[in-house]
């Protein structure tokens, strides 16, 4: 990612899954009481609603289309979102979603038990949902799970531990991830470490000068109360990153296009990640990780600015804990080990992950011996928390087509699909990966 760092087998076995016979669920799921609630404007009149929550305290968001084509769509989404888990948090999820939904696809997603990072407890709460859905309205013909950025993580995570169930048999037939984070935890947040480092070694104002000093890998002290807008206002003193570029001073403006050229990261999404390696890595690593450090920085060589080696003098070094590299590796690293097809689409300009996370997923996969099992393509878009709801559209087709016995998709077909769903010709363009 930024420039500094140095660093038809499935048909088959997916034959006997469509059946409408109700499988067994979890004691726990079958406990779930749900109850009418409201839907995004954009469902209203096409679906009812159902929020529940279940036994480990996630709250469940269930669309219901008043067509239902038997077919269900499991999420897992983004973030992790730091605060506890409320009853509405799903909603603006299922509204991003909800041409699935206009489409005749149920829909189901899950809040997770608890705000904060870990990916093995998200995959089972996504699962959990599957499950809560199956003992409510039966198994339908066909169970799909959706990832959406660090959901992707999830749920390839789930697609590893879940995907089965204890007689051995899929309870998902089809795997799709938009945006997805598929690097796994120990290759994913590198950037934001080098972007911390390079930021106080720029800026020296997170922490300030009379403010007590903590390890940058820390993100945030336990006990330190910050709000992102105070951390924006820091980073615009540094670098007038608010204001317009004829109201920067010459200093800042350089500054600026330092932490632009030895990042690699876009100017408006520098305080988005920054944010990240502030609030996310102060909970990923004080509770995750007991407080042990996963990042290491010693070798790397930053480059880019306008006097190197004065950075890289001035830049905070520390050194990874090879006990918290193996809990994040645990929790969130990928084995490729996967029994579902499975389909992944990005966008190529998506400056939040890197289109390139498709590419490192694909040599885990390869490694594992499945490639046959994975389909990836690239879009020409850019926004990072939603596609096109034709890009949608055509996803789901192609490989409900694939699940049909029609063998992994190409761009040719991913083409015709979004076309066939009403895509204007230029937004329906494929890069098979």
């Amino acid at each position: 990612m930024p420039s500094c760092v140095t660093r038809a087998v499935g048909a088959a076995l997916l034959a006997g899954v469509v059946a409408l016979a109700a499988a067994p669920a979890r004691a726990d799921m079958a406990e779930v009481a749900f109850e009418p609630a409201g839907c995004p404007a954009p469902l209203s009149g096409v679906a009812d609603c159902h929020v529940g929550r279940d036994g480990n305290g996630a709250w469940l968001l269930v669309a219901m289309p008043r067509e239902w084509n038997r077919r269900l769509v499991v999420h897992a989404h983004g973030g992790p979102r730091l605060g506890g888990p409320g009853r509405d948090d799903p909603q603006e999820d299922l509204a991003r979603y909800a041409v699935l939904v206009q489409a005749g696809y149920a829909w189901v997603g899950s809040t997770y038990r608890r705000g904060g990072y870990g990916v093995r407890v998200a995959a089972e709460d996504v699962d959990n949902s599957r499950a809560a859905f199956w003992a409510r309205w039966g198994r339908p013909q066909r169970t799909l799970l959706h990832g959406q950025s660090w959901g992707g993580n999830v749920a390839a995570k789930a697609a590893e531990l879940h995907a089965l169930d204890m007689e051995g048999e899929p309870v998902f037939d089809g795997v799709f991830t938009t945006n997805g984070l598929l690097t796994g935890g120990t290759r994913a947040y590198g950037f934001r470490a080098d972007l911390r480092a390079v930021y106080q070694a720029i800026c020296n104002n997170h922490p300030a000068p009379g403010e007590a000093s903590y390890p940058l890998w820390q993100g945030l002290p336990a006990d330190v109360r910050m709000t992102r807008d105070a951390l924006r206002k820091r980073v615009d003193a540094c670098t007038g990153i608010d204001r317009p570029p004829a109201r920067r001073t010459r200093e800042q403006a350089a500054r600026l296009a330092d932490l632009v050229a030895v990042s690699g990261i876009a100017e408006p999404h520098l305080v988005a990640h920054l944010a990240w390696a502030t609030f996310h890595f102060r909970d990923l690593v004080q509770r995750h990780l007991r407080g042990g450090n996963p990042f290491d920085n010693r070798a790397t060589v930053y480059r880019g600015s306008r006097d190197d080696d004065a950075l890289n003098a001035a830049v905070e070094r520390f050194d990874a804990d090879p006990a918290a590299v193996a809990r994040l590796a645990y929790d969130a690293d990928l084995s490729g080990h996967i029994v579902l097809p499975m389909l992944t689409v990005h966008a190529l300009g998506d400056a939040v992950v890197s289109a390139d996370a498709q590419l490192a997923y694909a040599d885990t996969v390869r490694a594992a011996g499945n490639q046959h099992l994975l389909a990836q393509f690239g879009t020409d878009e850019s926004d990072h928390s939603r596609l096109r709801d034709t890009t949608y559209l055509a996803v789901v087709a192609a490989l409900e087509a694939w699940l049909d016995g029609g063998g992994p998709p190409d761009a040719a077909r991913l083409h015709d699909a979004c076309r066939a769903h009403g895509g204007a010709a230029g937004d329906c363009t494929f890069v098979q990966r």
